[in-house]
């Protein structure tokens, strides 16, 4: 199991998140590259269960903690995924895709309200690609929809009672990473 990449912001139960897309720790599929890397920026097929019982919603975030940018890189920000949503099919995070019409979709480093896929640039190695789902204690963050995918994880600092991790690679060009 990958360790919690926000373990620093305070320890919090785990639980399961699986992809028919993509394996924890292995590459990601070509697809999910980003267009401009010979792929088609199709966000992966994701499930999740063992959250706690307790929990009203959820939010979704994709990171690259490797990007060349001294801040890494967001690559989809949800937000106020219902409870009862537990599995988005592939492409969900397409612009106007399948995702729940309370769900809420924040700009990305692209300024794009959708799924950006992996596009490392040349001479960077191996990224990391942190696919998070946070169980959320309410049923809505108050967020402002241009808000930035780091204003969600403050707001998730506060309000995340565990969180499920499923973390693949990518290379410059799109080709498999080990």
């Amino acid at each position: 199991m990958t360790l919690d990449p926000l373990a620093r912001f305070g320890e919090v139960p785990q639980f399961s998140l699986t992809s028919t897309d993509m394996t924890d720790g292995g590459p990601l599929r070509p697809a999910q590259y980003a267009a401009d890397a010979g792929g088609a920026d199709v966000s992966p097929q994701l499930s999740w269960s063992g959250f706690p019982p307790e929990t009203e919603s959820f939010a979704l975030t994709v990171y690259d903690p490797d990007a060349p940018s001294g801040s890494g890189f967001w690559h989809w920000a949800v937000a106020n995924l219902p409870i009862s949503v537990t599995d988005l099919p592939i492409g969900a995070g397409a612009a106007g895709g399948a995702l729940p019409g309370s769900s809420l979709t924040l700009p990305n480093e692209l300024r794009l309200t959708s799924f950006s896929g992996a596009g490392p640039p040349p001479g960077t190695g191996t990224h990391r690609y942190q696919f998070i789902v946070h169980a959320v204690d309410v049923p809505t963050l108050d967020l402002d929809p241009q808000s930035t995918p780091g204003v969600l994880g403050f707001n998730l600092h506060f309000h995340t009672l565990a969180r499920a991790v499923l973390e693949a690679t990518g290379v410059a060009g799109g080709a498999s990473a080990a």
